[in-house]
């Protein structure tokens, strides 16, 4: 299958903005597809190139694109860099310059969906010696045959720049529509395999009955099941008949999957972080004691010297870790807190009540003391008592409960109506992403000393703007735990800045912060029509991808909300 096709479906993409006609335009190229290309092409039609908990990541820095559009197209770096200062796009830029080329590079070939594909996976697993200018190559080849429309398409997307809004939802709906199948049969298949590509073949190949034979897989995560927020604790206990109260930890969640001596981890967004955690690892190995399970639970971060909780912040410290691990692992040792089992010697739980589940998690888990252990628990539908295990949780420095309805089952995904809900003394936070700033002045002059947050658009994906931030940040380095510098922000933020006009930055809308507010205003000065009044970081999330950051809908709910409490 020709790339050019491709890039015309992105063109089409971008020229609407209309849901419904982006879910024609994606149905009909899925539909023409042939079965050999589909999951490449579901694939970069997200602009990704490896599922969700591949180590990879395909991003390229502005640096490297420049010289490689210098290198295919004969270009000086300067001119690239000039027309990119006025473009404010590299993928612009890139179409740009491959436009003038006189001819294109002799022997080169007509680029394939199939050869677009494997360069950029190439691209990704480039490492050690020489693997940037492997890496140059490698995109400079691409370039050099492109079409000027190719040559865009290909800027942005080992940019993470694609931007043609094809959210995880437009795909699901676009693959039952081509398919002609139920989109809750499409979403059902990626809660078990979250792999777009992977479902769109299963569809075309085998329909409705092959998406719902997919089940669990040792080695490839789920969708975990999420708790729904409950006003207070009474509210809570008295929703279901039979309650399970489970304290409510601040830390990572963790499906641990174990095949005979094999053992992986996935977090909640899906990513391995086996090799981040051996002693986890090691610890499954020893109280797991079935050859084949699948549990799920909370890592929690323990101060080395009390032995008492400490913020996620923390721990999150360790998820991307690649050196030095064995000194992270004294520095920030780790307790597994296990509440649910999903699947038990070839066998899914599904079918199993959590009262059920419950009972066989707890029969299969040798608990090693402080270190492995089953979740803190207490069956109650006593008010009192609940409280007083509320209090207790709380003391004992977590963040709250989690209500379980003990006759519910356990479905994969969001988050299920009557499953588990949370109780949390705090505001109702945000975690936004940063879509933008400012350049500091005086004692914050060389950082970016505001935010622009933005919030995730429920219909399109795209990230609206809803307040600009500056409180909470911390010009020096402070022992208040979750903190951060002005100088850590911008140097997390400097690789995403995608353009700059005077002192405002256009930022990559990649990194996740909580964020607390006095409170929410409607507003015609961002494009999410709401602002935030006196908005303040609270802390990083980076256990949330943008795409899990919150969205419009909230943002209204929330609204709403504040309305009726100020009656």
């Amino acid at each position: 299958m020709r790339y050019e096709l491709l890039a015309d479906t992105y063109g089409e993409l971008e020229s609407t903005t209309k849901k419904l006609a982006k879910t024609e335009i994606v149905s009909k190229l899925i539909k023409k597809t042939p079965i050999e290309n589909l999951e490449e092409v579901v694939m970069l039609l997200t602009g990704k190139v490896f599922p969700p908990w591949a180590e990879h990541e395909i991003g390229v820095a502005n640096q490297m694109m420049i010289k490689a559009i210098a290198k295919a197209t004969g270009a000086s770096d300067k001119e690239v860099v000039d027309k990119f200062r006025k473009s404010g796009d590299l993928g612009l830029t890139a179409e740009a310059f491959t436009e003038k080329k006189r001819q294109r590079t002799l022997g080169s070939e007509e680029l394939t969906v199939k050869k677009v594909f494997a360069n950029f996976r190439e691209i990704a697993e480039q490492s050690g010696s020489g693997s940037q200018d492997r890496k140059l190559g490698l995109l400079a080849e691409l370039l050099s045959s492109a079409k000027p429309k190719e040559a865009l398409y290909i800027a942005r997307t080992v940019l993470e720049q694609l931007r043609v809004g094809v959210a995880e939802g437009l795909i699901r709906n676009a693959i039952a529509q081509a398919f002609e199948l139920k989109p809750e049969d499409v979403e059902n298949a990626w809660n078990f395999l979250p792999d777009y590509g992977e479902i769109a073949k299963i569809a075309k190949e085998k329909g409705a009955k092959g998406l719902q034979k997919i089940d669990l897989k040792l080695g490839t995560p789920c969708n975990v099941l999420l708790a729904e927020k409950a006003p207070d604790l009474k509210t809570a206990i008295e929703s279901f008949e039979h309650v399970l109260l489970q304290y409510k930890y601040d830390g990572m969640r963790s499906l641990i999957h174990k095949k005979g001596e094999k053992i992986w981890i996935f977090t909640r967004r899906l990513e391995d972080v086996t090799k981040a955690f051996p002693e986890i690892a090691d610890y499954a190995k020893k109280a797991l004691k079935a050859k084949e399970i699948i549990i799920d639970g909370e890592t929690l971060a323990l101060d080395a010297k009390t032995g008492r909780p400490i913020p996620f912040q923390k721990l999150s410290t360790r998820i991307k870790r690649k050196y030095d691990v064995e000194k992270a692992m004294k520095e920030i040792p780790v307790q597994i807190n296990v509440f649910d089992i999903l699947y038990l010697d070839g066998k899914t739980l599904f079918d199993k009540t959590q009262r059920e589940r419950f009972e066989i998690l707890k029969e299969e888990v040798k608990e090693i003391k402080d270190k492995f252990r089953i979740a803190d628990s207490l069956i109650t539908k006593d008010l009192e008592k609940a409280e007083k295990y509320y209090k207790e949780s709380l003391a004992a420095g977590h963040e709250g409960l989690i209500v379980k309805n003990l006759d519910s089952l356990y479905i994969p995904g969001r988050s299920v109506a009557g499953g588990w809900l949370k109780i949390k003394p705090v505001m109702e936070n945000l975690d936004l992403v940063i879509v933008g700033g400012m350049w500091g002045s005086g004692k914050r002059a060389g950082t970016v000393g505001s935010l622009i947050l933005g919030i995730r658009d429920a219909d399109t994906g795209k990230f609206l703007e809803c307040g600009m931030l500056g409180t909470g940040l911390k010009e020096k380095e402070s022992e208040q735990e979750g903190s951060i510098t002005l100088k850590e922000i911008t140097k997390m933020l400097r690789p995403l800045i995608i353009s700059e006009d005077g002192n405002n930055l256009k930022i990559k809308p990649k990194i996740v912060i909580e964020v607390g507010y006095q409170e929410i205003q409607k507003s015609p000065t961002y494009a999410s029509n709401y602002a935030l009044r006196f908005p303040r970081f609270i802390r990083m999330r980076p256990d949330k991808a943008a795409e899990e950051a919150d969205d419009t809908e909230r943002l209204k709910k929330l609204y709403e909300m504040q309305k009726i409490t100020k009656k």
